[in-house]
């Protein structure tokens, strides 16, 4: 029987609004320098969500949003995690998705290595950890999704998506705009 070659995602798949992206994103593999695994759980940001990083305009900080879809956005959290979005929007400048957790899957030893720790559980479950363990910095602030150090592949198979509350924020909590792989051990916290 012939395996089934995942298909490679290029920056259309990045053509379509925060929310929608947020949900066809979980089972999608994220690599960077050939580290990564399938994305367990994202959160959708709009420029018109009091909660997103684009809603008071465009910064030095947050320019990445404003570019094209198909591209990162790193940033700085509380001045001590990396973080990686996924810029995405149809026209709308300044819509991303912030990415999660993943299932560690591909360079565990890597990951490990950086995270310094050997629970594959722990490695990616949160965004700082991710960004930790994939080595993203803001060296890759604004680099096209579709080239190297990124790779990122469809999902061979339909997932169970659940949804709920984003966490970690402060406003526009109601949004039920997290979105997670149901019943994944990876997620940072239960959806």
């Amino acid at each position: 029987m012939t395996e089934i070659a995942p298909r490679r995602l290029d920056v259309h798949f990045f053509e379509r609004d925060a929310v929608t992206l947020a949900g066809a994103l979980i089972g999608v593999t994220l690599l960077v320098d050939g580290v990564g695994g399938p994305i367990v759980e994202t959160e959708a940001y709009t420029p018109d969500d009091p909660a997103s990083h684009s809603y008071r305009g465009q910064t030095p900080r947050n320019a990445s949003m404003f570019g094209p879809p198909g591209r990162a956005y790193v940033y700085r959290s509380y001045g001590i995690h990396w973080c990686l979005n996924l810029v995405c929007g149809q026209g709308e400048a300044g819509s991303a998705v912030l990415i999660r957790a993943i299932e560690p899957r591909h360079g565990l030893e890597r990951m490990r290595e950086r995270r310094g720790l050997e629970s594959a559980r722990l490695l990616c479950s949160g965004p700082g950890r991710l960004a930790q363990a994939l080595g993203v910095t803001i060296e890759q602030d604004g680099l096209p999704l579709d080239a190297p150090p990124f790779e990122l592949f469809a999902a061979l198979d339909a997932m169970e998506v659940a949804t709920g509350p984003r966490i970690g924020i402060t406003r526009a909590v109601e949004q039920p705009w997290r979105f997670g792989l149901s019943g994944s051990p990876f997620l940072s916290r239960k959806l």
